[in-house]
């Protein structure tokens, strides 16, 4: 059976971290839909700034929408909001057969806003609606700022991908404002069932402490994480309070691991995949680490319940002198900026090719 299958089998979702022009065209995204078993898809500013920088597949678009004197911002979310419709209806029929489970796409709202809790409340609704598809998720980071946000517009009804989270407590966080943004919708009556997801991000922390641990620490500090974070995700399945809501129709926000790619080149390049396999929870992996895994992925067990030894590995890394508490924030602020700056990359790519444009018309 393909690995991916397998995997798929176990109860873990495959999404492909990636969205372009050219993957819709080529029917590639429905090749992995179909040979892979890919039930979703995420996006993010540095994806879009690649997709649009490196291919000229966006090129007749923009020239369209010259003489309308579109800003570069309302001009980007046209050209993302026209890609990811198209990615949503080719996993509509995996969102009908799940129930809405699974099958879902992801656009960030502006980076910028990631420490302006109206605005961020503001452009999520304006996102959804103009999507108009019911398996988009608008992604809201889960800063200090995000999180009001966050409880904001689950209360609105609005599907959210919590990203940017990097620890147990960033996640218990954008749990709890999910939790209360559904308890109020209970409280007023409305259907409860807003869909979410919790991203936390794994090789990020592993690239962070590269060459500052004892080598039989490497790699292990992301999926340590991981692990403590798991447990309390599935504890707070099983919360009366959740179990509560969940009794009055509320779906469980599903915890997501994001920045599964290897980044170093000594290591196995399916190693978070190969680790991360557990069940009611989705991977969404760059292109190549989904190759990858499809040609030679292999499942030696699944991740455990209990956190397995997360807490002894976490232990052995503070013992180095590393504040993993510290890190985490610095951590989820680096991630922020780095958004921020391939943010303003891309309007600055997009005013560049408007230009181009202008000139040669």
């Amino acid at each position: 059976m393909n690995p991916t299958k397998t995997l798929h089998n176990l109860g873990q979702s495959l999404w492909l971290d990636n969205i372009t022009r050219d993957l819709l065209n080529s029917g590639t995204l429905q090749r992995y839909i179909d040979e892979f078993s890919v039930t979703g898809l995420t996006s993010n500013p540095t994806i879009f700034d690649h997709a649009i920088k490196n291919s000229a597949d966006y090129d007749s678009d923009i020239a369209r929408r010259l003489s309308r004197a579109t800003p570069a911002e309302d001009l980007f979310f046209e050209l993302a909001l026209a890609d990811l419709t198209r990615a949503a209806d080719l996993l509509r029929p995996v969102f009908t057969r799940t129930n809405g489970v699974d099958g879902w796409v992801s656009l960030e709202v502006s980076p910028v806003l990631a420490h302006d809790t109206q605005h961020t409340i503001a452009a999520a609704r304006n996102l959804s609606q103009r999507a108009g598809k019911s398996n988009l998720f608008i992604k809201i980071p889960g800063t200090k700022e995000g999180l009001p946000a966050i409880e904001a517009a689950i209360f609105a009804g609005v599907p959210i991908n919590v990203t940017l989270l990097f620890s147990l407590e960033q996640y218990v966080a954008a749990a709890e404002a999910y939790l209360r943004g559904v308890e109020r919708r209970i409280e007023a009556g409305l259907d409860p069932a807003v869909a979410s997801v919790a991203s936390l991000f794994i090789s990020r922390w592993d690239v962070a402490i590269a060459g500052k641990a004892p080598a039989d620490l490497a790699n292990r500090l992301g999926i340590a994480v991981a692990q403590r974070t798991y447990k309390a995700y599935l504890e707070f399945l099983t919360s009366p309070r959740f179990l509560r809501a969940a009794n009055a129709g509320a779906r469980p926000q599903r915890l997501l691991w994001a920045s599964t790619g290897t980044k170093d080149p000594k290591a196995s390049d399916i190693l978070y995949v190969k680790a991360l396999a557990a069940p009611f929870t989705i991977n969404t992996m760059p292109e190549g680490t989904l190759k990858a895994f499809a040609q030679h992925g292999e499942i030696d067990a699944r991740l455990a319940p209990d956190g397995g030894d997360g807490e002894k590995v976490l232990a052995a890394f503070a013992k180095t002198g590393i504040d993993i508490d510290a890190l985490a924030n610095r951590l989820q602020e680096e991630g922020t900026a780095s958004f921020d700056k391939s943010w303003n990359d891309l309007m600055a790519c997009i005013e560049s090719k408007s230009a181009e444009k202008r000139k040669a018309s």
